[in-house]
């Protein structure tokens, strides 16, 4: 975009609670096979209801300032499980087990034989969101690698095998998004973080496999987990950054808030734009605009503004409405402090 630190969400923004039970939510990690039990409405309006709440996202984000709009992940339990099960290859009667990023065992997609996409996914998510705003528009997809994390794999020889099998999966959605009219297009690879030796084995293969042929905007979300799910000590640095360098995607979404991030770290990545991330989710206070501000200009240290775009750290998946939309309004005031001081 020609204007200066544009601002977005990472992708989620708060799910109202006429949609979906929240309580249960709040009481599980992100499902990785289908949930359905967690929705609110009656299956028969459930579309119309996901598409309402989606309208109510849109207009949020519009009314906070936002440059660049997403659908919010109104129509998923998870951002990962809608994608993942929706695959050829995949046993949804009988569901694999593995460890979630905090070492728990959760019912995951079993893996039983090739895995390919049988149709578009989130094409209709794209053109529903283009219909209903006029500003750039993102959607986002799970990664390849992450889905090989979240997977019992009961049919390939290895890990890296089933990685680049997701991830012509991944391309083939990425093609028909940007066909259907998207602006940017934001892979999520939280894992690639959580599981380091294994994403330096095969992460970046899988990524360039993911984005093979793609000439829109690209952009890879990489956090250290929901703060309202990931409790304790969280990391206060990357183990898995720099190697992103050198991949095919065009922008790299980073949490620097919570871990209050030293701007070093960003330097390997002087060829990409970043998405730092302003607004630390495992707070609940409201952040001040001169304290997003502030955020942004640690950042500037490292990164030119005009490959600055000002993000939350992660989703608002789970964060209460009234303060997820006021810390979007703060995102936005402070992005507009230090442009107006430039």
């Amino acid at each position: 975009m020609a204007k200066l630190l544009p601002t977005t969400l990472v992708g989620s923004y708060a799910m109202p609670d006429w949609l979906i039970d929240r309580a249960k939510l709040a009481g599980r990690f992100p499902p990785r096979v289908r949930a359905q039990e967690l929705w609110r409405p009656d299956p028969h309006y459930l579309e119309e209801a996901q598409d309402d709440a989606t309208i109510v996202a849109i207009h949020m984000q519009e009314r906070a300032g936002l440059d660049i709009i997403t659908d919010g992940e109104m129509r998923r339990e998870s951002y990962s499980n809608r994608f993942a099960t929706a695959l050829e290859g995949v046993d949804l009667d009988n569901p694999g087990t593995a460890l979630d990023r905090s070492g728990h065992p959760n019912p995951v997609p079993r893996i039983s034989g090739r895995i390919r996409r049988k149709h578009p996914v989130q094409v209709r998510d794209v053109e529903f969101l283009r219909r209903h705003t006029d500003l750039p528009i993102k959607i986002t997809v799970p990664g390849p690698f992450t889905m090989t994390q979240q997977a019992q794999n009961d049919f390939y020889a290895s890990e890296e095998e089933m990685a680049l099998d997701y991830a012509a999966a991944v391309n083939e959605e990425i093609l028909d998004l940007f066909a259907a009219g998207a602006d940017i297009v934001q892979i999520d690879e939280p894992y690639l973080q959580a599981r380091a030796e294994k994403a330096r084995a095969y992460g970046p293969a899988a990524i360039d496999r993911a984005l093979e042929g793609v000439t829109g905007t690209t952009a890879l979300h990489l956090c250290f987990g929901y703060a309202a799910i990931i409790h304790g000590d969280r990391p206060k640095g990357y183990d898995y950054l720099g190697e992103l360098a050198v991949t095919r995607v065009d922008q790299v979404s980073v949490e620097t808030a919570q871990p209050n991030l030293d701007p070093a770290e960003l330097r390997p990545l002087h060829d990409k734009q970043i998405l730092v991330g302003v607004l630390d989710l495992n707070d609940p206070e409201i952040e001040t605009p001169d304290v997003v501000a502030q955020r942004i200009r640690r950042a500037m240290q490292e990164v030119p503004v005009e490959r600055i775009i000002v993000a939350p750290d992660c989703g608002f998946k789970y964060v209460p409405r009234d303060i997820a939309y006021g810390k979007m309004r703060a995102m936005v005031e402070g992005a507009t402090l230090v442009r107006e001081s430039l």
